[in-house]
């Protein structure tokens, strides 16, 4: 199965990803990156590696593993 790695030095926070998983399996984090941004989180056990995320992000957070 296809997991979802991160770089959330790169968040923005601009949610996109948050607002475009289909399965709800990203969500804020509550704490900010190096940059000052609110970073997300995937929750691994929601997450289905449909790469939603990672078409929608604008900042390259998402890499897809296989």
């Amino acid at each position: 199965m296809k997991k979802v790695q991160t770089n959330i030095d790169r968040c923005k926070a601009c949610r996109l990803c948050i607002a475009n998983c289909p399965k709800d399996a990203i969500s804020p984090s509550g704490q900010v990156n190096m940059k000052g941004y609110e970073y997300i989180l995937v929750d691994d056990e929601k997450c289905v590696g449909c790469g939603s995320c990672y078409q929608m992000c604008p900042d390259y957070v998402f890499e897809i593993l296989e």
